[in-house]
């Protein structure tokens, strides 16, 4: 997923005054108390606060109410549209996929038990396990089948289609109600990743409204949403993995960082996701709330459109990548809560080409490559957003950065509400993020003639061909060495100036138990409120 979109907080009026009261909560003036580090303070209950899925025993019972940003009124429960945080946290409660990555990235079967290539990667059989959806009726591989076969729709822009490409959804077929053989179009090492890509859940066969009464199969049932505003799930007591905890669970809409920080502080959420590295440092050690760090989860990037110009020349690509200094940028944006990063998508994940030298700033060389490109005296506008922790701030750091290469970089604010779809296909330079994912899914997703999410319009049919080896390559060493050969290319000459990785912090009630700290945002245990509980 590439981020959150924000909206109007909630009318409701639990919410009162959270605008009034958050810019004391966002200098570490307010009175409501402070945050501490996980495993730092103890949890007050005499359970093991060195652990965040500690505290004693789990118990049953209470609703969770959990704060996100939003996408508005145009909020939707389909989870095949799921696009921003709040769409994937909604979805995984209501719905499962076959697989899902782990903490290392690696597929884990889901509503998969199993799967098996045959010798030549182009047929998978994939066993299901037993489970049933909402209304009692089993999951079968006719409910698979369709689901796949929706998301492929040539009509449609469904995030999961480009993860899904390899499959031929008109050979693959139902070998029993269990049971699914794949055909692919070709052999395909690493077929997993695509039962786990982001967004491909399986929803029941000829399923079409998901707005007033989805049917799913994950830990929650639903029982209203109000979209842009909240929504309320109930546990589903014959979950396949266990049911949860909570008796409910209540995602709710609050778009600024300081309205969910004191929506947080006052007792309004036991849960409030992505919060700024100044607060959580503002009020850390005071024991009120807990904050729990998922380390490495966001990509933090400059997105450049090598379509048009000025950066469809690549010597201007090259001049940028050389004049952000990462490390100011990471303490300055992110207050130091972060690693910097080179260019490159998916720091310490596999098949990562760590063995690339670390660019630093060369100004003098960013200004000779722009007076071969005939750039001098550049102007060019950088599209931002307080939609993001750390955009703005990045904006502006990398502006004065620019301006000593000669470059002038006008900033310009965009809407919190619509961003991300402006940025995909508007502008030329902008501020991105991308939350966790398989570097594999990355370039499907992101890099690809025909991915959906294509910011930097990235487009050579080369380039697609890589990937198509290194997905059909069996032997894991040859494969990354493709994989290598990809990541040089796109480190000399792509579209993402990628300067950092974010650390991505939760706020929870001190009496939140079972969020998992080694979780990167759109993993598998991120946002898993099924294994969550009130001590």
């Amino acid at each position: 997923m590439h981020d959150d979109s924000v909206s109007p907080l909630p009318s409701d009026s639990r919410f009162a005054g959270l605008r009034r009261r958050g810019f004391l909560a966002a200098t570490g003036a307010a009175s409501l108390g402070a945050f501490s580090l996980v495993g730092c303070g103890g949890s007050g209950d005499g359970g093991d606060a060195g652990d965040p899925r500690s505290g004693g025993t789990p118990q049953r019972g209470g609703r969770l109410r959990a704060a996100f940003a939003g996408g508005g009124a145009g909020e939707t429960l389909d989870p095949h549209r799921a696009n921003l945080f709040a769409d994937a946290a909604r979805a995984k409660a209501l719905f499962d996929k076959l697989a899902d990555h782990g903490p290392d990235l690696a597929a884990r079967p889901r509503l998969a038990e199993r799967w098996e290539p045959n010798r030549t990667l182009d047929r998978w059989q994939v066993t299901l396990r037993e489970a049933t959806f909402h209304d009692g009726r089993p999951v079968t591989a006719e409910d698979v089948l369709h689901s796949y076969r929706r998301i492929a729709d040539p009509r449609e822009a469904f995030r999961a289609k480009a993860s899904l490409e390899p499959v031929d959804l008109d050979a693959s077929r139902a070998t029993g109600r269990r049971s699914v053989e794949f055909v692919l179009k070709r052999p395909t090492a690493e077929f997993p990743n695509v039962l786990a890509a982001f967004g491909a859940y399986i929803v029941p066969a000829h399923a079409d409204d998901f707005d007033r009464g989805p049917v799913g199969s994950g830990p929650f049932r639903f029982v209203s949403f109000a979209p842009g505003r909240s929504a309320v799930f109930r546990r589903y007591d014959d979950y396949w993995d266990g049911a949860p905890y909570l008796d409910e669970v209540e995602f709710v809409v609050a778009n600024e960082e300081s309205a969910r920080v004191n929506a947080l502080l006052g007792g309004q959420v036991e849960y409030a996701h992505e919060l700024n590295p100044t607060t959580a440092r503002a009020h850390e050690g005071k024991g009120q709330i807990d904050i729990v760090r998922l380390r490495n989860s966001a990509m933090q990037a400059f997105c450049m459109k090598t379509d048009r110009p000025p950066f469809d020349d690549v010597r201007v690509r090259r001049a940028f990548f050389l004049i952000a200094d990462r490390k100011e940028l990471v303490d300055a944006a992110l207050s130091g809560a972060g690693e910097t990063g080179n260019d490159l998508f998916g720091k310490g994940y596999e098949y990562y080409a760590d063995g690339l030298p670390q660019r630093e700033q060369d100004l003098e060389q960013a200004r000779f490559l722009l007076r071969q490109a005939g750039a001098e005296d550049l102007h060019v506008t950088l599209d931002t957003s307080a939609v993001a922790a750390g955009f703005t701030e990045a904006a502006s750091v990398f502006r004065d950065q620019a301006k000593r290469a000669g470059v002038t970089v006008d900033v310009r604010m965009g809407s919190k509400d619509s961003y991300w779809s402006d940025i995909l296909d508007g502008g030329t330079l902008c501020c991105y993020r991308s939350g966790a994912m398989p570097i594999e899914a990355h370039i499907s997703q992101r890099l690809l003639t025909g991915s959906t999410t294509n910011a930097t319009h990235w487009r050579h049919r080369d380039f697609d061909a890589l990937y198509r080896q290194a997905q059909s390559t069996r032997d894991r060493k040859d494969r990354a060495a493709v994989y290598e050969r990809m990541q040089r290319r796109l480190y000399a000459e792509g579209g993402f100036l990628v300067w950092g990785f974010a650390d991505w912090i939760i706020g929870t009630a001190r009496a939140v138990r079972g969020v998992e700290a080694n979780a990167p945002a759109n993993t598998l245990d991120w946002a898993r409120f099924d294994k969550v509980w009130l001590a």
